[in-house]
C-alpha cells in the first residue's frame, strides 16, 4: 500500500473536497465513515477529521474513540473535527453568539507554527459552523484567531494534533492549499510520489499478482473514459486475456458504434462488438415510464452481455469501471443516498456467471481517471469525452421509444455536439446532449404549416456531476445550432435551451 492520509468522515458536504486537495499534492488518501474507522497501519501517515452537519452537543452526534490515533500520528480536526477533539477532552463548545458562515480573516496567526507556515495576517478563510469553541481544555494552545473567533486554530501540546474551525479545502480559503500542504507534507512527512505514472505501475503489478496466469477477464465497454481506462490498465497487465464486449443497444449517438470499435482496434484491445438494437427496441416497446425504460434497458443488457460472455472460455473475472465516488456513496456515514433514478450497470452478472470482480479504478476520482488515461496514452477524443448515460438516448427520448425517434434525436444531437467542437466550446462544457420532447408545435416552413417535434438542448458545467450549472453558451452559437437542426432534421421544427441547474433539476431529463 502507498503511504496515505486517512480521512474520517462525519457527514460533511466538503469531505470529498478534502480528499481532492490532498490528492492534488500527489499524496494518496482514503475516506472512511467514522463508524468504520480502520486500524492504524504503517502506511497511514496522518488523520483528518472532517466537518459535520451535527453539533457535538447533540446526544446522537458522532463521538468515536480516537485514542488509537491521537499521539501516534499527526491529526487535523476540521470544523466539527476540531470541536469534537476539544469537547472530548473537557473543553467548552457552545452555540456561536453570531452564527459563523462565510468569509472571515485570520488576524492572529502564529506564523512560526508548522501548520500555519506561509499564512499571513488577514488571510481569508471560510467558516461554516453554528457552534464555536469558547474554552480550550488544559494542554490546548490557540495558534490563530479571527475578530469573532478567538480559537480559529489550536494545537495540543506534546503531540502533533491540531484543530481548525474553518474549511481549508474550499477555494474561498485563499491559503487553504498551503495549510493542507503544511499538514500533509511538512507535518506528516508524505513524499508526494503518488502520481498517475506511479498508479499505473502499481495497479498493473497488483492486477498481475491478483489475476491467475491463465484466467480470462471480461469487461463491458461503453466507449467512455472509465471503461476505456480500465481496459488499458488490464490490457497492459494481461494482454489479450482481456475480452472487451461493446454492446450496441440501438440508443447510442450517431455513428458511435462503428467509431468506438474503430478506436479500440487502434488501441490494440481485444474487443468484440455486438449489435443488439432489435432486442432493446423489442424490450422497450410501449414503455413510457422512465424507471421502466431504465430497467428494461438494464435487464436486456444483462441478457445480451451474458450470452456473449458465455462464449469466453476460462473466464474467471468480470472487470468494472467503478470509481471512487461510487465506493464512497456505498458506505457513506448516512447510508447510500436516496435513489433519484436507477443506474444502468451489470448488477447481477457476477453471481449469475460465478465471476469474481476486479475494479482497477475504484481508488480514483473522475479527474484522476483522466490523468491516468493520459499516462496510458488514451486518445484525446475518448479521454475528454463528455459523460454519457448508460441507457443512452433511451432516457433522452421522453415517452415511448421507436427507431424513428432515435434517428431524429441522433441527427439533432450530432449537429449540437459537432457544433460545440467546431466552435471550441466542447471542452468548456462538462456534459451536453439533446432531449426529444413528447410534444409537437406549430411552425411555418416556406409557405407550409408544420406540426412537428420539439427538442431541448442541454449543456452544463460541473466538476463531478454532483452539482451542475447550465452552460452560458453564446446566443449566436445557439441560434446557429437551432437553425441547422430545424433545416437539416425533417420532423423537428422547434428548438429550446434548458437553463435549469442541478439541483433542483437533474442533468438528464429522465
Amino acid at each position: 500500500m502507498p503511504e496515505q492520509i486517512l480521512i474520517l468522515d462525519f457527514g460533511s458536504q466538503y469531505t470529498q473536497l478534502i480528499a481532492r486537495r490532498i490528492r492534488e499534492l500527489n499524496v494518496y488518501c482514503e475516506i472512511h465513515p467514522f463508524t468504520h474507522a480502520p486500524d492504524l497501519t504503517e502506511d497511514i501517515r496522518g488523520v483528518v477529521l472532517s466537518g459535520s452537519p451535527c453539533s457535538v452537543r447533540d446526544a446522537d452526534s458522532p463521538n468515536p474513540d480516537l485514542s488509537a490515533y491521537l499521539g501516534q500520528v499527526p491529526v487535523l480536526g476540521v470544523c466539527y473535527g476540531a470541536q469534537l477533539l476539544a469537547h472530548q477532552q473537557g473543553g467548552e463548545v457552545l452555540p456561536a453568539t453570531i452564527r459563523e458562515y462565510g468569509r472571515a480573516r485570520l488576524t492572529h496567526i502564529n506564523q512560526h507554527h508548522p501548520l500555519l507556515h506561509g499564512l499571513a495576517p488577514g488571510s481569508q478563510v471560510w467558516m461554516s459552523h453554528g457552534d464555536t469553541i469558547k474554552e480550550l481544555p488544559a494542554g490546548f494552545l490557540a495558534i490563530a484567531g479571527t475578530p469573532d473567533v478567538a480559537v480559529a486554530a489550536y494545537e495540543i501540546e506534546g503531540q502533533q494534533t491540531y484543530g481548525i474551525q474553518f474549511h481549508p479545502e474550499v477555494t474561498h480559503s485563499t491559503d487553504g492549499k498551503q495549510l493542507m500542504r503544511n499538514f500533509v507534507v511538512d507535518v506528516c512527512g508524505c513524499a508526494q510520489d503518488w502520481t498517475p505514472e506511479h498508479f499505473v505501475d502499481s495497479m498493473v503489478a497488483t492486477l498481475q499478482s491478483t489475476i491467475g496466469e491463465q484466467d480470462q477477464v471480461i469487461l463491458g465497454l461503453s466507449g467512455g473514459v472509465d471503461s476505456s481506462v480500465a481496459a488499458l490498465l488490464l490490457h497492459r497487465a494481461i494482454g489479450s486475456r482481456l475480452h472487451g464486449i461493446f454492446v450496441n443497444n440501438g440508443l447510442l449517438r450517431k455513428d458511435e458504434y462503428e467509431d468506438v470499435l474503430h478506436s479500440y482496434k487502434d488501441l490494440g484491445l481485444n474487443v468484440r462488438g455486438v449489435d443488439a438494437s432489435a432486442e432493446f427496441y423489442a424490450a422497450l416497446e410501449g414503455l413510457t415510464d422512465p424507471e421502466q425504460k431504465r430497467k428494461a434497458i438494464g435487464r436486456t443488457f444483462i441478457e445480451v452481455f451474458d450470452q456473449e460472455a458465455q462464449k469466453v472460455q476460462g473466464a474467471r473475472w468480470l472487470a468494472q469501471g467503478t470509481i471512487y465516488p461510487d465506493v464512497i456513496e456505498s458506505v457513506s456515514v448516512n447510508g447510500p443516498a436516496v435513489t433519484i433514478k436507477s443506474h444502468h450497470n451489470v448488477g447481477g452478472l457476477p453471481e449469475k456467471m460465478n465471476l469474481k470482480i476486479v475494479e482497477p479504478l475504484r481508488a480514483l476520482f473522475k479527474d484522476e481517471v483522466r490523468e491516468v488515461g493520459a499516462a496510458l496514452g488514451l486518445p484525446g477524443h475518448i479521454l475528454h469525452r463528455h459523460p454519457f448515460p448508460g441507457p443512452g438516448l433511451g432516457i433522452r427520448i421522453l415517452g415511448d421509444i421507436t427507431p424513428h425517434k432515435v434517428d431524429l434525436l441522433q441527427r439533432a444531437d450530432a449537429i449540437f455536439i459537432n457544433g460545440l467542437k467546431e466552435h471550441n466550446l466542447y471542452d468548456h462544457v462538462w456534459q451536453a446532449g439533446v432531449m426529444l420532447l413528447p410534444i409537437q408545435s406549430v411552425g411555418v416552413m416556406g409557405d407550409e404549416r408544420t406540426y412537428e417535434q420539439v427538442v431541448a438542448l442541454r449543456a452544463v458545467t460541473s466538476v463531478d456531476g454532483m452539482t451542475a450549472d447550465w452552460a452560458h453558451l453564446p446566443y449566436e452559437f445557439l441560434a446557429e445550432v437551432s437553425n441547422r437542426i430545424i433545416n437539416q432534421v425533417r420532423g423537428i421544427n422547434r428548438v429550446v435551451y434548458d437553463i435549469s441547474s442541478k439541483p433542483p433539476a437533474t442533468i438528464e431529463w429522465e
